[in-house]
């Protein structure tokens, strides 16, 4: 599949970020293609969150630039982002469990609702046309297409953590995303449940035609089903292209396995996609 370059939907240039003196990102650059997905990957601390949370605006950058759909992103607050069509999810489970998973999607879409919140106080015609049109849209497209009907009126902590991880995707794919931010979106998932996922997302993408950028650390999934994988190491882009570029990258090596050893982090990238495919 090819996709158009010359106009990524996310560009991030030059950024860095600090913390208390320490750079926790320094000079990170990248592009985002429209309907492509995008993986994020790194050893530990290397930055891949601090990423996430710039782009979401959840962290003020020290410097840099990030254009969202052409549009800079400075002064621009996370709900704002959100409306813009900027959704994510998180690597902690970022959910209101005493909530059921319906009242848990459902506020996924706060953010495009158009009745104000005395209209909503006193339920007013408008406030109930448009409630009911939201639910008849969250139950018939994204609880089908996450194949979650069965829980819909469950409270959410009575799930599995597998199903909280759908549920936080279908609430992320209630705010009709442009892109979709996902944070390590199979860590802790048994096989099964990894599975499900991966198929999860490659739909996102080819049926609601959402770009993903996604930071993972299961290398099968992110080499089979990645476009273009950035990676970083101590705040630093190092690698920047294709799976197959990324894996033959002495940079990448490096930065894994302590050598510049291409060998055997291709080996180790393509057992762990072996082990995904068997599962």
């Amino acid at each position: 599949m090819t996709f158009q370059t010359s106009h990524p939907i996310l560009e991030v240039q030059d950024l860095t970020l600090t913390f208390g003196g320490v750079k926790a990102l320094n000079g990170v650059s990248f592009s985002v293609a429209p309907g492509s997905i995008t993986s994020v990957i790194g050893p530990n601390g290397a930055g891949k969150t601090s990423v996430f949370n710039t782009i979401s605006g959840f962290y003020k950058p020290a410097s840099g630039v990030i254009r969202f759909d052409g549009e800079d992103l400075a002064g621009i607050t996370p709900p704002q982002r959100a409306a813009k069509g900027l959704a994510r999810s998180f690597q902690n489970i970022a959910l209101f469990r005493g909530m059921t998973v319906l009242d848990n999607i459902k506020l996924g879409r706060h953010c495009h609702l158009k009745t104000g919140p005395l209209a909503a106080l006193f339920y007013s015609p408008a406030a109930r046309r448009e409630e009911n049109e939201l639910r008849q849209e969250i139950e018939e497209r994204i609880i089908d297409f996450l194949e979650i009907d069965h829980i819909r009126k469950s409270p959410v902590s009575a799930l599995s953590y597998g199903l909280q991880k759908r549920v936080e995707l279908a609430r992320a794919l209630a705010m009709k995303p442009k892109l979709l931010l996902l944070d390590e979106p199979v860590a802790g998932m048994n096989r099964e449940e990894t599975e499900d996922m991966a198929r999860f997302i490659l739909e996102v993408r080819r049926e609601w035609g959402v770009t993903v950028l996604m930071v993972e650390h299961d290398m099968g999934m992110v080499m089979d089903l990645s476009d273009h994988v950035v990676v970083l190491n101590f705040g630093q882009v190092i690698a920047d292209g294709v799976p197959a570029t990324v894996q033959a990258n002495p940079e990448v090596a490096k930065a894994y396995l302590g050598s510049g050893d291409i060998h055997s982090l291709r080996e180790r990238f393509q057992q762990a996609a072996q082990v995904r495919r068997s599962a």
